[in-house]
């Protein structure tokens, strides 16, 4: 499995739809303090399942919705998907129908967070466990972070 796109909107900074093209071989992402590398890799952990909501440096996990601007109103959710590229059909069985595997996390606030699979509606512990089956996830060490 490889990862082919990363889609945010209305996580953290990125109010506005956003889409991250992740390419063959190593991808980085460089720009200036304050433009939104963390955000981007905490979206990319996010979706794979963190739950701890301090890896998110927030307090609690709806801070990940976009809290709103003096020219901005706040989001009322905040939706991350990641498509993968599962042509080899390398995924764990109840992932591997399709070549492209998209898994979506969406948070509402006060409702919490629901995660999908190509739209059908899956556990969060079976999103952790398709990507540790990948020798991948929220913790992998593949993912370098701020600090």
């Amino acid at each position: 499995m490889r990862f082919n796109r990363l889609r945010l909107s209305g996580f953290k900074s990125f109010v506005d739809p956003t889409e991250l093209v992740i390419a063959e071989g190593l991808t980085g992402v460089v720009g200036p303090n304050g433009c939104g590398k963390s955000n981007l890799l905490e979206a990319l952990r996010w979706v794979m399942g963190e739950n701890r909501p301090t890896a998110m440096r927030g307090g609690g996990m709806e801070d990940v919705i976009f809290a709103g601007t003096s020219r901005r109103p706040a989001r009322n959710f905040a939706e991350v998907a990641l498509t993968l590229d599962n042509s080899e059909r390398l995924a764990p069985a109840g992932f591997n129908d399709d070549d492209v595997l998209e898994i979506t996390r969406r948070i509402t606030r006060d409702l919490g967070s629901a995660y999908k699979a190509n739209s059908k509606e899956v556990r969060a512990r079976d999103v952790q466990m398709l990507f540790a089956d990948a020798s991948t996830g929220a913790h992998s060490p593949a993912l370098v972070r701020q600090g």
